[in-house]
């Protein structure tokens, strides 16, 4: 039977991605079950790190765990609040202003007519427009919080358990570093890298969504706070979170205020989550992580279609192991592993030999 390595190229590329996608498509049916298990593994892993200096105090290694345990638990607390508010809210202006906005889409539908568009191309706009949509949005918003919220029981399952053994496996250097140390390597880039692309993502979030939310409230936009929260969920979204954000608080300013109001909320989107989040911030996230923007923008769409929402989100995190585990494995993997944008080690310089000793020819030599 012939090895592997006996294959001819295009055969193994072949098994490769027939191996791929049967593992993705299962992937994909035991979404509902990974995807938790998925933001458990990430919020542990960001939060870890705080057990050291908790230890090197002299705390039990149990109520260090139980300090990262509580720690996550009030993050995933504060993330559901937020998510809630901003869709019970949002669904509160929808109804407040139904009447302006069906008159907003009927002006809309006679602008685009004017234009000349297919009618099909203006009655596609304006059917996404309607106020049944946007309260759908808003309902598929909270009703995402609420999803959240029932499942928390095995979010949480999965964090006690995952922080447990992730105290046991700090020692893992100690026992296994001699013999494991490419697996211990691996791991220990990918928890590095989750923890700096979140840090990176939640920064510039911050920082958008306090702009963003100052911004509004100076236009006179309803409810800035909901497109300040908004503004910072979608900011977890690579490259396109940018135009999540901006739509809702644009259709809401055009009711309010008419078209000037909408250009200046686009405007002021434009300037500066734009340039922070779609110029900067990717490259922050490339420098951080190792991974080119190209990647990051095509992992988004990949992960969500696997995953469901949430692979959204999580996007940067499951690339990274996915590249920790298939592309960082030897030097068969390291020209894909560089495509990716991982940074190649540099040789280390050989030290050069001692001079060897001049030969002297004449008559001394014979």
């Amino acid at each position: 039977m012939a090895s592997p390595q006996g294959l001819a190229p295009s055969t193994r590329t072949l098994l490769f991605l027939s191996a791929a996608v049967v593992v993705l498509a299962g992937v994909h049916a035991s979404r509902e079950v990974l995807a938790p298990l998925f933001l458990a593994a990430v919020l542990v892993i960001i939060v870890h790190p705080i057990r050291h200096p908790l230890e090197h105090r002299g705390w039990h290694r149990a109520a260090a765990t139980t300090v990262v345990i509580v720690v996550v638990y009030l993050i995933l607390l504060v993330l559901i609040a937020m998510l809630t508010f901003a869709g019970i809210q949002f669904a509160g202006l929808v109804q407040e202003y139904l009447a302006e906005l069906q008159d907003a889409v009927g002006g809309a539908t006679s602008w685009l007519a004017t234009l000349g568009l297919d009618q099909d191309a203006v009655s596609s706009v304006t059917d996404a427009l309607q106020p049944s949509q946007l309260l759908g949005v808003a309902t598929s918003i909270s009703g995402a919080a609420l999803g959240v919220a029932t499942t928390l029981f095995v979010v949480v399952t999965y964090v006690i358990f995952m922080s447990v053994d992730a105290a046991r496996y700090d020692g893992a250097h100690a026992q296994f570093g001699a013999t494991q140390s490419g697996v211990l390597r691996r791991a220990t880039t990918f928890n590095i890298g989750v923890r700096r692309y979140f840090v990176v993502s939640a920064s510039f979030g911050a920082v958008v969504a306090i702009i963003d939310g100052l911004a509004l409230w100076a236009l006179g936009v309803p409810a800035p706070a909901v497109w300040a929260i908004l503004a910072f969920v979608t900011n977890f979204i690579p490259n396109i979170g940018f135009v999540i954000g901006v739509v809702p608080p644009t259709i809401l300013a055009l009711v309010v205020g008419g078209w000037p109001l909408a250009l200046a909320v686009i405007a002021v989107y434009s300037a500066v989550n734009v340039v922070l989040q779609v110029l900067v911030q990717p490259k922050f996230v490339a420098d951080a992580v190792n991974i080119t923007l190209t990647l990051s923008f095509v992992s988004v769409i990949f992960w969500t279609f696997v995953i469901g929402p949430l692979g959204a989100i999580l996007a940067v995190p499951l690339t990274l192991l996915t590249r920790a585990v298939l592309l960082q494995g030897g030097p068969e993997t390291v020209w894909y592993s560089w495509l990716s944008g991982e940074d190649l080690p540099k040789p280390k310089p050989d030290p050069s030999p001692d001079p060897e000793p001049a030969v002297v020819e004449g008559p001394a030599a014979d």
